[in-house]
């Protein structure tokens, strides 16, 4: 079984961008972000309207980091301090040596490539530091802008579930990608 150890907290870098470890202070970008209806349009969960959800938000996170359940970074470009997305792994299945990528990036900051840059980050630390044999990522079938980013680091379509998900009144499609280490191409 695969032995997780999320202490210290590893920060990592790209070539644009930093990651780090969330904290209270923010709380106004997981507002930003998570409060968002346009970033939040394939992401079935709660909108976070208020400073109380997004610290809420935030506990919740670190706590499984403190565990050494999952793992999730607050992105930033380099030289600042702001957080423009939330990136990192979860539903971990330490026996399976397996987890599950999931992303997230402020509107204003799609379209310059910063979410390929950072998932390539983030699978080169998953396989080859924490050692994960193979990540999936789950998708809203609509997300096309998702599903390139995933072929485009070299993630296989693996299922595509008809129906299988209900969230605000509708039936939705869901996609699961997958990627094994040896596949992973940095």
């Amino acid at each position: 079984m695969l032995q997780l150890n999320f202490s210290p907290f590893p920060i990592l870098e790209s070539e644009r961008l930093r990651f780090r470890r969330l904290t209270n202070e923010d709380a106004p970008e997981i507002i930003v972000l998570r409060g968002n209806p346009e970033t939040m349009k394939f992401i079935p969960r709660p909108l976070v309207v208020d400073a109380e959800g997004a610290l809420a938000h935030i506990k919740m996170i670190n706590d499984k980091i403190d565990e050494n359940i999952d793992i999730n970074w607050a992105v930033t470009e380099k030289g600042s301090d702001k957080c423009i997305g939330i990136m990192g792994f979860y539903r971990t299945q330490p026996e399976h040596f397996r987890t599950e990528l999931g992303y997230m990036i402020t509107p204003e900051h799609n379209g310059k490539g910063y979410v390929t840059e950072a998932v390539k980050t983030l699978l080169d630390f998953a396989f080859n530091t924490l050692n994960f044999h193979s990540i999936v990522a789950v998708i809203d079938s609509r997300h096309v802008a998702s599903e390139r980013v995933l072929q485009k680091v070299g993630f296989v379509k693996e299922a595509h579930f008809k129906e299988d998900f209900y969230y605000n009144n509708e039936f939705t499609d869901t996609v699961m990608y997958g990627l094994l280490k040896r596949n992973f191409i940095k």
